[in-house]
């Protein structure tokens, strides 16, 4: 099965969340994010892998979810 658009979406979004620190978290603007980013954020809150529907910080799998994300980008790009 393919990944959706909103499934990449939900991919790009995870790798904007910092990875070092789970005292950190992002914002998505609804008035400025693009459309799939602010329904990005929602589904990952409803998912359970972040703390708000607009940002906030990466919940426990949340942060294992960014590191497979991180690890999966890495291995396609050949790094």
């Amino acid at each position: 099965m393919p990944f959706s658009p909103d499934h990449l979406a939900e991919l790009n979004l995870l790798l904007q969340f910092p990875s070092t620190s789970t005292q950190e978290g992002i914002k998505v603007h609804a008035h400025t994010a693009a459309a799939e980013t602010v329904a990005a954020a929602e589904s990952l809150f409803a998912k359970g892998l972040i703390s708000r529907n607009d940002g906030g910080y990466l919940t426990p799998m949340g942060c294992e979810a960014v590191e497979l994300t991180q690890k999966l980008q890495s291995m396609l790009a050949g790094d």
